[in-house]
């Protein structure tokens, strides 16, 4: 695990926070489990804290987390900003009215939904989650805030698995990421 830009001692802490479990889910994968992070307050406020700094005068009005693991770090950013947060869950999970995305995964398809309303026509978003890897989600999520007639301003990720080149698939859209993880 490394820090982007390794200048900012906070990165390396975070880094050093993110316990990797070998073979969960299923064999082959190298997991970047977050739980320690979390267990760790000063990590996890530094976390929250990097990116504050980063979407403070940025103008975001929405922050969108992305199922599960973008509900933990957009609620409190989105405080810290002053923007609403907007839960984008899986099939089935919100009440009321939703849009839908469907996207590909390396074993099929699933779906993002998002409240109709939620994000308004020339809503800046800024959409949040725990981790890229393929770019899948991300996308999904991109594509919900634009059809709207939102602007994603940027992705944030505390991690980036940049050998599955998910950075790659977001297009022309900025992707900031804490530290890069070389499974």
């Amino acid at each position: 695990m490394a820090s982007q830009g390794g200048q900012d001692p906070r990165l390396a802490k975070i880094a050093s926070s993110i316990r990797v479990i070998p073979d969960f889910p299923k064999p082959g994968i190298m997991f970047q489990d977050i739980t320690t992070l979390l267990l760790n307050p000063e990590a996890f406020k530094d976390t929250i804290d990097l990116f504050v700094e980063r979407y403070r005068e940025q103008n975001i009005s929405v922050v969108a987390g992305v199922e599960a693991r973008g509900f933990i770090f957009g609620p409190p950013i989105a405080l810290a900003i002053g923007a609403k947060f907007v839960p984008m869950r899986k099939p089935n999970k919100l009440p009321g009215e939703v849009i839908s995305e469907e996207y590909s995964l390396e074993y099929g398809t699933d779906t993002m939904e998002m409240h109709v309303g939620a994000v308004q026509p020339g809503d800046r978003a800024l959409i949040v989650d725990d981790l890229i890897a393929t770019g899948g989600t991300l996308c999904a999520a991109i594509k919900l805030i634009e059809r709207v007639g939102a602007e994603v301003v940027e992705c944030a990720c505390a991690i980036e698995l940049p050998e599955l080149k998910g950075r790659d698939r977001l297009g022309d859209k900025p992707l900031f990421v804490l530290v890069s993880s070389d499974i």
